[in-house]
């Protein structure tokens, strides 16, 4: 997520797509011997007649696990995951986990790049604790930022991450989703394209039928659907799109984008304005997964809580029902941290949040004990 975020500006800027061409990317030559792991887990696995606008309900009522597996070890952002948090997860109405992974900060940097199988056994328990509940399970690459500092230099590395990841992971149930690359930025839609094209070929290798998550450039911008190319014939895509306008209200007082210090004390009213705008990005996506027969995964969004609890309850309510509306199915931005739907600190829900996103649920207030 947004331990890196852009500028305002550069957030909402809507530039021309570079379609400068570029080298056709390949897929790494060899890579390291991966053992399948084993799931604990059984499911049945998707009949052949189940499309990815079915299965996309799985995703339904999510949210994101951030500030773990994604910090550069888990634990530096404050998160270390317990089991008791799918349980409460679960319990509370969600249908699903988004899981952000730094695997490039668990991997050799030269070839064959190889994950460090500590690693793979923790992201495997994390798997296994949402699956176990019936929690469906997203799992993809978050805060490669070498990739988009020096995309000619890493994508080799890149690919050969989700080629490992892929077999490692092939015997899983279907509930289990792989997300190519969390919110791909500062690199032309032309080049994340070759990429993202070389990257779903390597998985298909081992993952023929595997259901994946794809977005657009521009930090997984609705404005950049557009630019988005995909295989016609493969149909076991969900696409993506983050949400966290307006800016200077979710991001207000967030330490790592310059300047939100003067946006304290915004607030989100729902007026007609403000419901129009954002009404109106809303369908920009959900028209562009009509037009082009994809479903659609709002796969971030949320208010940091510098934010007045009523004005983010309001606006992630808002948020959550239209994207419903709309056929989407959407992940909270995140569970226990900065814009924590739970408190870790309490080990209470904050529960305006808490009944903004899954309204029918009257939640238990403090964390089942171990």
């Amino acid at each position: 997520m947004k331990s890196y975020m852009l500028l305002p500006a550069a957030v909402l800027l809507l530039s021309a797509c570079n379609l400068t061409p570029t080298a056709q990317v390949t897929a790494p030559a060899t890579v390291p011997a991966t053992p399948a792991a084993t799931p604990a887990t059984t499911l049945t696995s998707t009949p052949e007649t189940m499309d990815a606008f079915e299965r996309n309900t799985r995703l339904s009522r999510g949210v994101n696990l951030g500030n773990a597996l994604e910090a550069p070890n888990e634990g530096d952002w404050g998160v270390t995951l317990q089991e008791s948090d799918f349980q409460l997860i679960k319990d509370a109405g969600f249908t699903a986990v988004r899981i952000p992974v730094r695997w490039s900060a668990h991997a050799a940097e030269t070839a064959p790049y190889t994950i460090d199988p500590a690693f793979f056994t923790r992201v495997d328990w994390v798997i296994e604790q949402a699956l176990s509940r019936g929690l469906a399970a997203v799992v993809n690459v978050h805060h490669y930022e070498e990739f988009f500092q020096a995309p000619e230099q890493h994508t080799a590395r890149f690919i050969a991450l989700w080629q490992q990841i892929a077999s490692h992971y092939k015997d899983y149930p279907d509930d289990l989703f792989f997300e190519p690359m969390n919110e791909p930025h500062d690199i032309s839609a032309s080049t994340w394209n070759d990429t993202l094209a070389t990257t779903i070929s390597a998985i298909r290798a081992t993952n023929p039928r595997r259901y994946l998550i794809v977005g657009p450039v521009d930090w997984n911008s609705h404005r950049r659907l557009n630019d988005l190319q995909l295989p016609a014939d493969d149909h076991n895509l969900i696409v993506t799109f983050h949400y966290y306008l307006p800016f200077e209200f979710t991001h207000q007082g967030a330490e790592w984008a310059s300047g939100s210090e003067k946006w304290l004390g915004t607030t989100w009213e729902g007026t007609s304005s403000q419901r129009d705008n954002l009404d109106f990005d809303l369908d920009v996506a959900a028209r562009w997964g009509q037009d082009n027969h994809r479903p659609i995964f709002l796969g971030e969004f949320g208010a940091y809580s510098k934010a007045d609890m009523t004005s983010r309850a309001r606006w992630t309510a808002y948020v959550a029902r239209q994207a419903e509306a709309r056929g989407m199915s959407w992940a909270y931005w995140e569970f226990r941290s900065g814009f924590g739907v739970y408190d870790g600190q309490s080990q209470r829900w904050n529960e305006q949040l808490l009944k903004a996103l899954v309204p029918s649920h009257a939640a238990p207030t403090t964390t089942p004990q171990p």
